[in-house]
């Protein structure tokens, strides 16, 4: 018998789908008790939502997650982790030093970590992530700070690399983990589901590391790049040890991206 209901909003980053895809599509039992009911969102949008409390868990930047902790708690499990990757600062041949830069959603760690990272002051232009590339070759904008899938790609869609987030931060950071988005609950559901949620990601994501080919699928309906070979890559990138188990690194790194923020 259900004793509640979970209402969970992700992504549709390959990460996202990769670590809650078997959890998703029933491959492991549900949690005992309750009934999962699961929402796809832009990241931006997922941060705005987890402002108003909308979600019981929910995917969100790690420095919006910094900035809810009165009313969230950051589980220890379920989140992307850059090792050598990161947000990328693309633009077309020939510009150096853009002024109107479209961002991913200003409450995201990409745009943080620019703001941090470029030196100088510029517009931040926010659209979501999935229009960015549309707007450069409007003309729109001057560049454009690529996450997700799609910041591994740049070069297919013959832009410039003016920036790579990820390796600035493993040079400002002493190479700790790029924390860039985490998963919250709320404080205020019941206690004990705390560790039956990570207990549960963690089993998603051993399913798909062992079955991986069942829950492909699943990431190809849901991503914004088709292609297998640079979805792996991204799961590669972004999914691993920190995603079973921040640990001791994986606060160190978001104590260190906290004080990089300047709200």
């Amino acid at each position: 018998m259900n004793t509640g209901t979970l209402h969970i909003a992700l992504s549709s980053c390959p990460n996202d789908t990769f670590i809650f895809g078997a959890w998703v599509l029933g491959n492991i039992p549900e949690i005992p008790g309750y009934c999962s009911r699961f929402v796809w969102e832009d990241i931006q949008q997922l941060n705005e939502d987890a402002q108003k409390g909308d979600f019981d868990i929910i995917k969100v930047s790690a420095v919006q997650a910094l900035r809810l902790t009165r009313t969230y708690t950051i589980l220890h499990c379920g989140g992307a982790f850059g090792l050598e990757h990161g947000p990328k600062l693309v633009a077309r041949p020939g510009v150096k030093n853009p002024r109107r830069i479209a961002v991913p959603g200003m409450l995201t760690t990409a745009a943080c970590l620019l703001k941090a990272a470029l030196g100088y002051s510029f517009e931040p232009v926010p659209l979501r992530f999935d229009q960015e590339i549309a707007a450069l070759n409007e003309g729109t904008v001057d560049a454009a700070l690529l996450i997700h899938e799609t910041a591994l790609v740049y070069r297919d869609y013959g832009l410039d690399l003016l920036l790579d987030l990820g390796k600035w931060w493993q040079g400002t950071s002493g190479n700790l983990p790029l924390p860039l988005g985490v998963i919250i609950i709320r404080k205020d559901r019941e206690e004990q589901l705390f560790a039956l949620v990570a207990d549960q990601i963690g089993a998603s994501l051993g399913y798909a590391h062992a079955h991986s080919r069942t829950v492909m699928p699943f990431i190809q309906a849901m991503a914004q790049e088709m292609n297998s070979k640079t979805l792996e890559k991204h799961i590669r990138a972004y999914v691993n040890t920190f995603s079973l188990h921040a640990g001791d690194r994986g606060q160190a790194a978001l104590a260190h991206l906290q004080g990089l923020m300047t709200d």
